[in-house]
């Protein structure tokens, strides 16, 4: 994950690195034939066939996992209120709910995302 690490490396602050490299793993384990790419100061995941699909977006002391098509998903805990994007807002590791965040993930990749 060479563009990971130049991104981690010149953009992310060293609090939330680790936290990072979590939120990563767990998508990279749960989305099959996954791509991604950093733009706009943000990692972007995705497939080829669904297109965009996920945003990890890293301020100075937290974390959020924008879920671009996360309005259609089966959940009113996601945050935000735009026509299709929903996010989690992560500070620690700890407040990483595994199962959750997977589910989104999975949910993630069974919808249409940007294209």
């Amino acid at each position: 994950h060479k563009i990971m690490e130049e991104w981690m490396a010149n953009r992310i602050m060293p609090g939330i690195k680790p936290l990072i490299v979590e939120i990563d793993s767990l998508i990279h384990s749960s989305i099959p034939n996954l791509q991604y790419a950093i733009k706009w100061g943000s990692a972007y995941y995705g497939t080829k066939e669904l297109g965009w699909m996920l945003e990890v977006a890293a301020y100075a002391v937290s974390v959020n996992i924008v879920f671009l098509n996360g309005a259609a998903f089966d959940s009113e805990s996601l945050l935000g209120d735009g026509d299709h994007m929903r996010y989690i807002k992560l500070k620690s590791i700890a407040e990483i709910d595994e199962y959750k965040i997977i589910d989104y993930i999975n949910q993630a990749g069974q919808i249409d995302g940007w294209k």
